[in-house]
């Protein structure tokens, strides 16, 4: 399991600098206009990167995370309350990462 992670990871890491490469090797001879269309490209792989990591994460630790809190809530009732507040809290991750996608769509 955590290979996958980290191989995700390195994938993504990959994919960014060679958009920066891209970018670093445009001619000299392009408009800024071409440069903007290169930034608007990248910003927008950013966003979808950080979208895609962040649901992934919040998935992943809601899926464990509720399962958990519904066995311990099968037994001792009173702890669903409180065991529900760290779904909550995976969740926002989410949230974040939808935040933070937005921000970065709103620099194109």
């Amino acid at each position: 399991m955590k290979n996958k992670y980290s191989l995700l990871f390195a994938l993504s890491s990959a994919a960014l600098c060679l958009c920066g490469q891209a970018m670093a090797a445009m001619p000299g001879g392009e408009t800024a206009a071409a440069a903007s269309d290169y930034r608007a490209v990248g910003i927008g792989f950013a966003a979808a990167v950080t979208m895609a990591v962040c649901v992934l994460g919040s998935g992943y630790a809601v899926g464990r995370i509720g399962s958990a809190a519904m066995g311990a809530a099968a037994e001792k009732p009173e702890l669903l309350i409180r065991s529900l507040l760290f779904v909550a809290l995976a969740e926002g991750l989410a949230v974040l990462g939808f935040v933070i996608s937005m921000m970065l769509l709103q620099k194109i």
